[in-house]
């Protein structure tokens, strides 16, 4: 394909470019910039004088490039990154170069497939008290995102701090809305104000930072004075703390808060929202809701679930990640270009923005028929082997992908497994607005009735 400069994309606003439209629906924003420009789009903006171009990235070959083959050339530097890191730390997430390899040394024992597997009975702790409290629901009516969004964050916290899990949930609630809402406010702005002034939203956010901060550092603090917690804990705080590398290298107690609060927020909301739509896709859809719950009650059987179901639950694992393609909790994926090149013909100049979108790469039409359309079997195995690798990526890729993705699936599908055996779901709201804060969020009610049956429990 002939090199070409002039990348297509939106005209835009006269004053402002495409800065309303990227800010207040940018979902429907970049879907309908591929369907109108194609795979590489150039938007604009700002107001004069401060307009920014930047660059979206749709294709999988294109996204292949961002973040596999040519990684190294694309880096997290950009607004929403700084803001990132200034707010819950220079972790896993966010660190890069020296600081991302050592970490990464230091973390990826925790979380090998052996490890993470020994958190299924946490797990299984946690989801037996959502399916009591949903039992007990009057009505049986329930929001699927907030009790998603409490289950994970519970889950989490008691695989991260353990005994002190109590603690650390309530704090987390409260702070973790606030101050990713003032992270994505900031990061988002065409002006950043200095977060020094005394303004609402610096009040606001500050203050659930410090909140965050201080649960974290007085958890992390009381376990080095106890010297350590006990021999046979294995909650990741305590794991994170013994952790050493070849050379005796270990996180100090700003980086473990760090880690501590980025496992937090990608731990919680991103299971969260996977959870959250597959439950009520399989809500809105009876036949492919009946194949799961005969599935999750042939291999459960009333028991608890445990590690070794994941591999026992294909139907369900298809569920999942048919959820996460229409609805990937990481639906918007920023990166700046260090040196000028070429993507799917076009030129990218060297300091350029960067985005690609897994919401709308996961419905591009040359690799999903019908792409609107909820099918499970779209990840029969036969059907990921013919599939382009970067056609489905909820979990990023290349160097940079995500730590979590075992711990994450395991979770999620374990959950589903649980509930799909002990009650029958109906779909009270049909269509769910989205969002798009930190991650991808309902922005309206997402409601199913539950039913118990007996013969499940």
């Amino acid at each position: 394909m002939a090199t070409e400069t002039a990348v297509p994309g939106p005209a835009g606003n006269p004053l402002v470019g495409s800065l309303f439209d990227l800010t207040r629906r940018p979902l429907r924003t970049y879907l309908a910039a591929r369907r109108d420009h194609g795979d590489v789009v150039r938007f604009q903006a700002g107001p004069p004088g401060l307009r920014a171009d930047f660059y979206a990235v749709f294709s999988p070959e294109g996204v292949q490039q961002v973040l596999g083959g040519e990684a190294a050339n694309f880096r997290k530097e950009n607004a929403f990154y700084d803001e990132l890191r200034t707010s819950v730390g220079n972790g896993l997430l966010t660190s890069q170069d020296g600081d991302y390899q050592r970490q990464r040394r230091l973390v990826q024992p925790l979380f090998t497939r052996r490890r993470v597997d020994g958190y299924a009975d946490a797990i299984a702790r946690e989801v037996q008290s959502l399916a009591e409290r949903w039992r007990a629901t009057p009505g049986g009516v329930v929001d699927a995102a907030e009790e998603t969004s409490r289950f994970a964050l519970r889950t989490v916290a008691r695989i991260l701090f353990g005994a002190d899990v109590e603690e650390a949930v309530e704090v987390v609630n409260d702070s973790f809305p606030a101050l990713g809402e003032y992270i994505k406010e900031r990061g988002f702005s065409p002006v950043r104000i200095p977060r020094t002034w005394p303004t609402p939203g610096n009040r606001r956010g500050l203050a659930a930072q410090r909140a965050l901060y201080e649960v974290c550092d007085r958890i992390i603090a009381e376990r080095a004075a106890s010297g350590g917690g006990d021999e046979d804990a294995d909650d990741l705080l305590t794991l994170l703390g013994r952790a050493r590398g070849e050379d005796g290298e270990r996180l100090d107690p700003a980086e473990l808060r760090d880690q501590v609060l980025v496992f937090l927020l990608a731990g919680h909301e991103t299971t969260a929202t996977s959870l959250a739509f597959a439950l009520h896709l399989l809500a809105k859809h009876p036949g492919h809701r009946k194949l799961a719950r005969e599935e999750a009650r042939s291999v459960l059987a009333g028991r608890a679930p445990t590690a070794a179901d994941l591999e026992a639950l294909p139907y369900l694992t298809r569920v999942l990640k048919e959820a996460m393609r229409l609805y990937p909790a990481a639906s918007l994926v920023g990166r700046r270009a260090v040196a000028e090149t070429v993507i799917d013909g076009y030129v990218i100049p060297a300091g350029a923005q960067v985005v690609v979108a897994p919401l709308v790469t996961h419905r591009h039409p040359e690799h999903w028929a019908d792409p609107e359309r909820f099918d499970p079997d779209r990840f029969l195995p036969e059907e990921e082997k013919a599939r382009h690798r970067y056609a489905w990526f909820p979990f990023g890729g290349g160097p940079r992908a995500c730590i979590g993705q075992h711990f994450s699936m395991l979770e999620a599908v374990l959950t589903l497994g649980v509930l799909l055996r002990d009650f029958d779901l109906e779909a009270v709201d049909g269509r769910v607005a989205l969002a798009q804060g930190i991650t991808l969020r309902a922005a309206s009610p997402m409601r199913i009735r539950v039913t118990p049956d007996a013969e499940g429990v």
